[in-house]
């Protein structure tokens, strides 16, 4: 394999700083996700750039015998400041888990990156976080090819289904189901999230009240299609916490 220089743009989706000071990152770019490390990173200029969520752009190495790419330059082209604050930090950190067990490298996707980026600036910006983050959730998912089945039961097939499926986050219908239907308006979210705009369902948020099973139902989902998301548990507590409706 031959030595090859790149410049990409992209968000830092992941950060690790070794024992030895170097920084593991993963960052989500048009042209896909890029792992790469920062060699003794974290005692130069480039630890305050490549910080998490931070925009950048950067020129990596990769050399013929390196499993990772090295970052040589970073340059910050954008940073979303208010997604320290607590009640933001837990649905961009979620975003960003979420995104790197979705998109793998190699995966050429422009929208998928745009669809993130926006995600990271409604979480920043928008004064409801949790419904922006329930919301892109879903849209990254169904852009990733993983749409919850709802359309009918997914034990028996039955048509029309309206129960919580607690093992696989997807839909059963009355004769399978061991909970009560969801309320009407989250069922109709969960129906229509994966084809409505973003713009439609930002504009008919849940109230709060009915979104912890919205969560769990995503939680499970993922965590049988995809695999283990920390932060559900880590840093969105309530959706383990609270009951179901």
């Amino acid at each position: 394999m031959r030595s090859r220089t790149a410049n990409r743009s992209g968000v830092v989706i992941r950060r690790r700083v070794t024992p030895a000071g170097d920084i593991l990152l993963s960052l989500l770019t048009p042209q896909g996700k890029l792992k790469a490390v920062a060699r003794g990173g974290v005692r130069g200029p480039l630890a305050s750039r490549l910080n998490l969520f931070h925009h950048v752009h950067v020129q990596v190495y990769q050399g013929p015998h390196n499993d990772l790419a090295s970052v040589q330059q970073a340059v910050l082209e954008g940073a979303l400041p208010t997604l320290a604050q607590p009640e933001r930090y837990a649905f961009a950190h979620l975003m960003a888990e979420f995104a790197d067990a979705l998109f793998q490298e190699g995966e050429f996707s422009e929208q998928a990156f745009e669809l993130f980026a926006g995600a990271l600036r409604g979480v920043a910006h928008q004064p409801d976080p949790e419904w922006v983050a329930l919301v892109m959730s879903y849209k990254l998912l169904a852009l990733a090819g993983f749409v919850p089945q709802t359309a009918h039961c997914a034990r028996c097939r039955a048509p029309e289904p309206a129960h919580p499926d607690p093992l696989g986050g997807q839909l059963l219908c009355r004769d399978c189901a061991a909970l009560p239907a969801y309320p009407p308006d989250a069922l109709e979210f969960l129906r229509g999230v994966a084809r409505r705009t973003v713009r439609a369902s930002m504009e008919a948020p849940l109230p709060p009240a009915q979104r912890p099973a919205l969560w769990r139902a995503l939680e499970r989902f993922v965590t049988v299609q995809i695999g283990n998301v920390q932060s559900w548990r880590q840093l969105v507590p309530h959706v383990q916490a609270a009951p179901m409706p």
